[in-house]
């Protein structure tokens, strides 16, 4: 029993680490995504008004575009792991015992002698057998699978707190020093994204926040070059 509830601690300490990573990395798309079109807005214009209302729509587009998605990639998975689950469970009604033996022979083929696999196998079973099936073969639990709109939701709310950071900064200081403070927010923000998400993967920080750093650095000045040379006055 101490062990039962020591492994679904863990296996709800794994979801909730991939949940919080997923949300990293969604705060990081909108940093840099958005950073770079008001970055590059404001290398056509000083207009704080166009520069903003790009940055807002930025935003706006990202986030639903990530939360539909999201959505819809989350659903169809679910709808796969679904079946999969009916699909066992099928074949659990018709013939248990084949059944039986192919988790006898999974865990035979992970190390254990014949005997003490078929006796875990009969356990296993016999407390839940479509669980230690699908767990087995697909690495599933029956009950738990990802909600699409808890998905969606975490990818809307991620990337409009990340795209925030740039349309803030850009728009809360005149022209010449908004390019400059947006860069700097950016730049830190993207710093501890990377040192977030290296931490919550037990990575080496270093490589990952010069990555960030290189990636979000290198779309703005990208963005803020192509503004320059066609010089778009947004109308």
């Amino acid at each position: 029993m101490a062990r039962d509830h020591a492994a679904d601690q863990e296996e709800s300490l794994g979801n909730r680490l991939n949940w919080l990573r997923a949300g990293v990395l969604g705060a990081n798309d909108g940093i840099v995504s958005v950073a770079g079109v008001v970055v590059g807005v404001a290398g056509a214009t000083s207009n704080r008004e166009q520069i903003l209302t790009a940055g807002v729509a930025a935003l706006v587009a990202g986030a639903l575009s990530m939360a539909g998605g999201e959505y819809v990639s989350v659903s169809t998975q679910r709808d796969t792991e679904k079946a999969a689950i009916a699909t066992e469970r099928e074949e659990l009604r018709e013939d248990p015992e084949a059944e039986l033996d192919e988790l006898a022979s999974h865990w035979q083929s992970r190390g254990l002698s014949a005997e003490l696999a078929r006796d875990v196998a009969e356990e296993l079973t016999a407390k839940d057998a479509l669980r230690a099936h699908v767990e087995v073969e697909f690495n599933l639990t029956p009950g738990e699978l990802t909600n699409p709109w808890h998905a969606a939701f975490a990818s809307l709310l991620a990337f409009g707190i990340g795209a925030a950071i740039p349309v803030v900064a850009i728009g809360l200081f005149p022209d010449g020093l908004r390019i400059w403070v947006c860069v700097a927010a950016v730049v830190v923000a993207l710093l501890l994204t990377g040192l977030i998400s290296a931490r919550l993967g037990n990575a080496n920080a270093v490589p990952a926040i010069r990555r960030n750093v290189l990636v979000g650095t290198l779309t703005m000045a990208t963005a803020w070059l192509i503004g320059r040379l066609f010089e778009v006055a947004i109308t």
